[in-house]
């Protein structure tokens, strides 16, 4: 009976891997024939794991979704993982995460080994995470919002919801969901707006949703040339930005080096390349534009460009021996 119960905890195991397994690869797993497989199959049914058989060449066995969460039989490299992560989910951005958590990080403790226990113990005492603090109240996203947000991309159905802009302005949106976000304590919504026929980047605490979903769409391609991440990178710091400019540099985009994901340079040829850059500070970004270490040339604004004049002034003054005010420096 011992050899039965591991051998349907081990098949238990394999047919959590979200895969349809062949009964021949299941029986080789287990060293067993494909009818004890059968039998097996037959017993985790009779447990209440609903365990889909597909007939034919290319059929198997699948674990699918039930009415009751089935026990998770982790390995130790997997149990230590998912306690690191609850550990961390506090900082997640969404509403009720801390509490919900907490209480599952306490049930998987009390279950772990004392080896595993140890390691889960030494990296919490010795990691130092640095808390997301939001911004305002109400930043928090609810959970079924986001899993909504989530189902409605995987089906590939139009999203539906009033939508309140950094303005406070309130509009009604009719969205094609693509990929969610998280971004130093908020959530993002990269979606097609069906009404602008463009790209555009939602703040998932700023939105609230209207149901049914909508009808079924097509699948785009994803913009950014499919880096999701640094596209909404690129969104948020342009958004924030009070200047913006644009700069022709003397050299290729490959030559470039530790550029923040949110500034791409585009090339114009074999030596040249576009560079949009911004920041709250026209001097700021001049001087920034200067320890890239190439020639370049300012193309808009005119006002960028006088700010690289300034700069170029102060330092021709700093190697000249005099002040702004035209006096000598004192000798040393």
């Amino acid at each position: 009976m011992l050899e039965t119960s591991a051998r349907l905890l081990k098949l238990l195991s394999l047919l959590q891997a979200h895969r349809d397994w062949p009964g021949p690869e299941l029986a080789a797993r287990l060293g067993v024939t494909t009818r004890t497989i059968r039998n097996d199959v037959e017993r985790l049914r009779s447990l209440g794991y609903p365990v889909h058989g597909t007939p034919g060449v290319a059929g198997g066995y699948r674990l699918g979704a039930g009415a009751a969460l089935p026990p998770l039989l982790l390995d130790d490299e997997e149990a230590v993982a998912v306690a690191v992560g609850l550990g961390r989910a506090a900082g997640g951005g969404v509403e009720g995460i801390e509490e919900s958590s907490v209480r599952a990080l306490a049930k998987l403790e009390q279950v772990l080994p004392a080896r595993l226990r140890r390691r889960v113990g030494a990296l919490n005492a010795y990691t130092v995470q640095v808390p997301v603090r939001l911004a305002a109240e109400g930043q928090a996203v609810a959970p079924e919002t986001l899993t909504t947000i989530a189902n409605a991309a995987r089906d590939r159905e139009r999203l539906r919801f009033d939508y309140t802009g950094h303005d406070g302005s309130a509009t009604l949106r009719d969205v094609e969901p693509y990929r969610l976000v998280h971004r130093r304590g908020r959530w993002y919504l990269v979606g097609h707006d069906v009404e602008r026929r463009d790209w555009r980047t939602f703040r998932v605490d700023r939105l609230r949703l209207r149901t049914p979903a909508g009808p079924r769409f097509t699948p785009r391609e994803l913009p950014g040339d499919g880096d999701v991440a640094a596209y909404v990178e690129k969104g948020v710091k342009d958004a924030m930005w009070r200047h913006r400019g644009t700069v022709l540099l003397r050299a290729p985009a490959s030559r470039l080096r530790g550029l923040p994901p949110s500034l791409v340079p585009e090339p114009v040829d074999d030596a040249t390349c576009l560079l949009r850059v911004g920041g709250d500070d026209l001097d700021g970004i001049a001087a920034w534009i200067g320890v890239l270490g190439v020639d370049f040339e300012v193309l808009d604004p005119p006002e960028l460009g006088e700010a690289v004049l300034r700069l170029a002034e102060r330092y021709r003054r700093a190697v000249s021996g005099r002040s702004a005010d035209g006096q000598p420096r004192l000798a040393r």
